[in-house]
């Protein structure tokens, strides 16, 4: 019998069975194609030896009139302008006290500091600065002028009128950030710490933290009730009450801000430097800002086109500070401080008829498409005097999340509550073949989390999701546009932003640090860098007729390694034989595949000897080494009728 060559569909296929889907490719990871073949994905490594206070889902890269390059990153804890791989919190403020309004007790032995303030308005996690404190003390006190004279994060919210914090040394935030977590080194007080820290105590509150995790239902034990002890005051408001996410867009060389369900800010590059960066401020506080200015919307943007900047989900005209969950309002045209629509401007708004919620929206080369829970309309530029008008595309369609909708030239791509959809200027459903494979592991208590971006170097849509077993995003789902295949993956990213100020796409890990990917080989997360285990195996594939046992004598390698940094690359090439369709691999054997030489042309194993007998075999090739990247080619495998023994 010939050398019987080993050739499968691009993509991967769990919509069926292993059997049914001869010729196909069943599990994976690591991995992508390219012209049809598969091959280990890149790389990554740290953008800065830095790290961000809590877990990103928000990166929005632009560039200043000097040409200084900047990237915003809205945490769940702090929106951060990073410049030069160095985090500056911008974070905005809510509430500055008068002097004397905050005061501190610390108890012998105890790192924990009471802080009274009366009606603070905070909730834990949430963070504080104080200034003009004195010393607790003198002699052995330790709780020094410089020790409270800091920025903390809240501890625990004891009432409306105190909170605690721990006191630590004197160390900047930055410095205290490891791995994305807040860890001071505590500062005990001592007998001698009695006093209050005088009469001169101010206290400067960035708007309130929000949630790493959603948290279903509306009854006894949602939302922050019971976060914090009896009586706390926790405030239950639209924005910290659900998983942060902020929404923003630049407008020239400035920063426009907005927390899901909470305030609209500025933030003001002219009025920073490399030495200064000022926080962001609320856009209604601005000089010039009319009194119509919307306080609060679920998302910000700039239309690229006219350059209006437009508000969804946002309070109206009429009723400032009450959100209107399907209206949309813009400013006039190049003037984010005027909103009162007028004859003399472009200002006005639109409301949407159909569903509850806005949930997203996502601008096109030639429109908006906005998404409710429901139903996704499109809103397009008139011109005076309409401004803009907005219609309807269809009212059958779901979305995962805020951020699971991208968009690709005029196309655009989202995850709903069971289907993967495209909106080509009609809204069709995406053929899927790990569909089931998704959706049946796929935690729905965390469906907020999911996040989606674009790989355009390789024509990818990567959503990325939280298992059914995890809290925390852990799995990839791919969708290759150009090869219309499927592929999948575990990776924990929390955002992801496509290439273009930067050479490389940008993505930000659950560990608080952003990592450039499709760089090198290996995960950069550590020092020295570790392998990236990758791996593809396909479904069965009958040997001979499948109605009879073959023998499996030689398998022909087919792969290349170019673009590896390892001196002596290789991958494990497996195979498996199967006697019927449902029992389970009776057998298999492997083999290492060494790349031998470069020059002339890449050579590697020339052959292995196997020893394999069954009616179905499958294919499997890994690797788990650093510095080594592979392609596969097509195989072929050395077969010949024989007996069960």
């Amino acid at each position: 019998m010939p050398l019987q060559k080993l050739t499968f569909k691009p993509g991967v296929n769990r919509e069926t069975t292993s059997y049914t889907n001869e010729g196909g490719w069943f599990d994976c990871d690591k991995v992508r194609f390219r012209f049809g073949s598969p091959e280990k994905i890149g790389g990554w490594e740290k953008v800065s030896g830095q790290s961000f206070l809590g877990t990103a889902r928000a990166l929005k890269p632009f560039v200043a009139l000097d040409g200084s390059s900047f990237m915003g990153i809205g945490t769940n804890l702090k929106y951060y302008v990073s410049e030069g791989g160095s985090y500056n919190d911008v974070t905005p403020i809510r509430l500055v006290t008068s002097a004397g309004d905050v005061t501190f007790s610390a108890t012998n032995g105890s790192s924990t500091i009471t802080v009274t303030d009366t009606a603070h308005g905070a909730n834990p996690n949430d963070f504080v600065t104080f200034s003009g404190a004195a010393a607790l003390g003198s002699g052995s006190a330790t709780i020094t002028a410089a020790v409270l004279n800091q920025e903390y994060q809240i501890l625990n919210v004891t009432n409306v009128n105190t909170y605690t914090i721990i006191a630590r040394t004197v160390q900047t935030l930055k410095e205290i950030t490891i791995d994305g977590q807040y860890t001071p080194t505590p500062v005990l007080a001592t007998s001698a710490d009695t006093g209050n820290g005088g009469s001169s105590v101010v206290g400067t509150y960035q708007i309130q933290t929000g949630l790493d995790n959603s948290i279903g239902g509306t009854g006894w034990g949602s939302g922050r009730w019971a976060r914090g002890s009896w009586g706390s005051g926790d405030s239950i408001s639209g924005a910290d009450d659900i998983l942060r996410i902020w929404s923003h867009d630049s407008f020239g060389e400035d920063l426009l801000i907005n927390v899901r369900n909470g305030g609209i800010f500025l933030w003001d590059r002219s009025a920073s430097s490399s030495f200064s960066f000022l926080r962001a401020v609320a856009l209604s506080s601005l000089a010039g800002a009319d009194a119509t200015t919307p306080t609060i919307a679920k998302k910000v943007m700039v239309s690229d086109r006219d350059r209006h900047v437009i508000v969804f989900g946002c309070d109206s005209q009429t009723n400032i500070g009450v959100q209107d969950p399907l209206l949309i309002r813009f400013s006039d045209q190049e003037n984010p401080l005027v909103w009162e629509s007028q004859p003399t401007n472009t200002a006005g708004d639109l409301r949407i008829g159909t569903g509850s919620e806005i949930i997203t929206a996502i601008e096109t080369r030639q429109q908006i498409l906005v998404f409710t829970n429901q139903s996704l309309h499109a809103m397009q530029y008139l011109g005076p005097p309409f401004t803009f008008g907005i219609s309807l595309l269809s009212e059958n369609i779901t979305i995962a999340s805020p951020l699971s909708a991208i968009a690709v030239d005029d196309l655009v791509y989202w995850m709903g509550d069971e289907d993967f959809y495209v909106y080509s200027g009609q809204v069709q459903k995406l053929p899927c073949t790990v569909k089931s494979y998704v959706f049946n592991d796929l935690n729905k208590d965390q469906f907020e989390k999911v996040t989606c971006g674009v790989n355009s170097s390789y024509s990818e849509i990567w959503w990325f999701y939280p298992s059914a077993n995890s809290e925390s995003i852990d799995r990839y789902v791919v969708y290759n546009y150009q090869e219309q295949s499927w592929y999948y993956g575990n990776l924990s990213r929390s955002v992801w932003l496509d290439r273009g100020i930067s050479l490389y796409p940008i993505a930000a890990s659950l560990d608080g640090y952003l990592y450039y990917h499709d760089i090198g080989a290996d995960d950069g997360s550590v020092n020295p860098p570790v392998a990236v285990s990758s791996f593809i195996q396909s479904s069965q594939v009958s040997l001979g007729g499948g109605d009879q046992f073959a023998f499996v004598s030689r398998l022909i390698p087919d792969v290349t390694f170019e673009g590896s940094a390892n001196p002596a690359p290789s991958v494990s090439m497996t195979l498996e034989a199967r006697q019927f369709p449902g029992a389970a691999y009776s057998s298999s054997d492997s083999s290492t595949v060494a790349r031998t030489a470069v020059v002339p042309v890449e050579q590697f194993t020339d052959q292995s000897f196997v020893r394999l007998r069954g009616r179905s075999l499958a294919f499997k090739i890994s690797s788990s080494d650093t510095g080594v990247e592979w392609r596969l080619g097509t195989p072929r495998v050395d077969v010949r009728t024989d007996g069960r023994r």
